[in-house]
């Protein structure tokens, strides 16, 4: 169920194009303050992103034809620890990766008239208990978080409770006391939206059973063949008996869920598809998550990142920030946040930005996180994997694609490749398949204009990750004439930016913010100014000044 929205497009689109010759290398500076309301998320499809292992690329015998884009392509866990190290993440300003789910999908590939299509996205679950080989090993994870964690960078990664994956010759449907395969959602009301298969062949798991339930059988002989059986059973057991809840399917899977926190030490989970699923799922699931990540700090206090909780963010499809904390079914309202989640994605941002000018957009979010949100955040994103109407799907807007999504306040979702601009109109494929093509690193290597788009991502990054007030901030607009200035404040943490601004000299009020004979950096065009008179003066290439103490 998508909402129509009719829009005009602002006339002024930013144009500061910085060249790749500006790039600074980035230093390593004290440590930084991290809130996940202020976070710079990278959302990555684990299989599209880059392949940094060929030899684990095919496995189960899925060698089938595909549609367009929707087989394996050998991006995997050690491709994304190969640009961490790289500092690729860094020099984005990126605090924190979420990876498409990365548990074994089923083996086999399903058609329902996309073409034949495998479970490279992660959302086809046919084992929560293990890491899909064409996605990596155990081990591949250990070192994804290790290196993560010493760059700063916390991962997300994406747990699925609703439904298993779709049922083929080789994965069969999992018995009738865990899943129900009818009646598939119609979307008009809570039951036929929570109560329901959310497409056709997507079994879905009864959350709201309470009686037990058995393993199903071909969970128990897939443990026994791997030798496993005995150990998954007494950790099981182990589990139901700490927590006294009955053996139904959500806690078989929270549990396997929560077991990724305590082994791996990850930092937070999306969570896929929240509003299909009754909302106290979220507020058990949340339960068992932070004991688990208290049990990881008690296990490896020498780990631990910061001192933040467990992050959750929910995918409740068609959320937007002025829903406020209730989502509405028509028959029902749902308060998700309530003893659930931290944050929730906010499906609104790309419509606000092409229905309102800017400051309106800084304005309408600021007022929002600090009344009827506070204490709670929202995911912004302008591009996703299964959304068909981007923020800029002709990407013809790169610039202000950033400058929209990293400077409105809240926590942002860069999209692979929103940072290199690639193409999201793929000929020949058909649905969300044109939104998930391979990243595009040849683009980066090799294309000059795509250098100055990552150039300007990149500037606006790392400004964003040095200063939780750009997200996590008190906003204060300081002038909209010829541009717009703002301030954003957060406890000792202060910064002055200016958008669509005179290109050349550009005088900038900042005496509501900073002293007279202050010393600032105007991290964009890298040159030091003096307060004078409440002012400072730039003489810069661009229409866009950030400036520091």
């Amino acid at each position: 169920m998508r909402k129509i929205f009719f829009y005009i497009t602002l006339s002024t689109i930013i144009s500061c194009k910085p060249t790749s010759t500006e790039k600074k290398e980035t230093k390593p500076t004290a440590k930084k303050e991290f809130v996940w309301e202020g976070a710079n998320i990278y959302f990555l499809l684990t299989d599209r992103f880059n392949n940094g292992d060929k030899t684990n690329d095919i496995n189960f015998n899925r060698t089938k034809k595909t549609g367009k884009l929707r087989g394996f392509e050998g991006g995997d866990i050690k491709g994304i620890t190969q640009k961490i190290k790289e500092g690729y993440f860094t020099k984005l300003g990126i605090n924190a990766i979420w990876m498409t789910p990365i548990v074994e999908q089923i083996h086999d590939g399903t058609d329902e008239g996309t073409g034949l299509s495998y479970g490279f996205h992660g959302y086809w679950a046919k084992d929560w208990t293990k890491i899909d080989p064409n996605f990596g090993t155990k081990e591949d994870l250990k070192e994804l978080v290790a290196i993560a964690h010493k760059n700063g960078i916390r991962i997300l990664l994406d747990a699925v409770i609703n439904h298993t994956g779709p049922v083929t010759e080789k994965d069969p449907v999992w018995p009738i006391d865990w899943v129900r395969t009818a009646p598939q959602c119609i979307y008009n009301n809570y039951e036929n939206t929570v109560s329901c298969t959310l497409v056709k062949n997507l079994p879905d798991i009864k959350t709201e059973s309470n009686e037990n339930v058995e393993l199903p059988p071909q969970l128990v002989a897939k443990w026994k063949a791997e030798g496993r059986y005995e150990q998954e059973l007494k950790e099981l057991d182990a589990f139901f008996k700490r927590t006294g809840y009955p053996k139904a399917p959500r806690f078989y899977i929270i549990k396997w869920l929560t077991d990724y926190i305590t082994e791996f030490g990850i930092d937070g989970y999306r969570v896929d598809t929240v509003k299909h699923t009754e909302e106290s799922v979220w507020q058990e699931f949340k339960v068992e998550c932070d004991v688990a990540f208290e049990q990881y700090k008690k296990n490896n206090p020498d780990k631990v990142l910061d001192k933040n909780d467990f992050y959750l963010v929910g995918e409740v499809y068609n959320y937007a920030i002025s829903h406020g904390k209730a989502f509405d079914f028509g028959d029902k309202k749902v308060n998700y946040f309530d003893k659930a989640f931290n944050s929730l994605i906010n499906f609104e941002i790309k419509w606000n930005a092409k229905q309102m000018a800017e400051k309106d957009v800084f304005h309408k979010y600021d007022s929002l996180l600090n009344t009827n949100l506070k204490g709670y955040g929202v995911l912004n994103y302008m591009t996703s994997h299964d959304d068909g109407n981007p923020f800029d799907k002709e990407r013809k807007m790169p610039y202000k694609t950033a400058t929209m999504l990293l400077l409105t306040p809240g926590t942002s979702q860069v999209y692979y490749g929103d940072e290199s601009a690639r193409d999201l109109t793929i000929e020949g494929t058909i649905g969300d398949a044109t939104l998930r093509s391979f990243m595009n690193w040849d683009d980066i290597t090799n294309k000059k204009e795509t250098q100055n788009i990552l150039n300007h991502w990149q500037k606006l990054g790392q400004f964003r990750a040095n200063h939780m007030a750009v997200g996590a901030g008190k906003h204060q607009l300081i002038s909209d004439e010829n541009g717009l200035v703002f301030s954003r404040v957060r406890n000792h943490d202060k910064i002055i930016a200016g958008i669509n601004l005179p290109k050349g000299e550009k005088t900038i009020e900042v005496s509501s913010i900073f002293k007279n004979g202050e010393q600032l950096n105007d991290f964009y065009s890298n040159q030091k100014v003096e307060v004078k008179d409440g002012k400072v003066v730039i003489n810069s290439e661009f229409d866009m000044v950030l400036l520091e103490k």
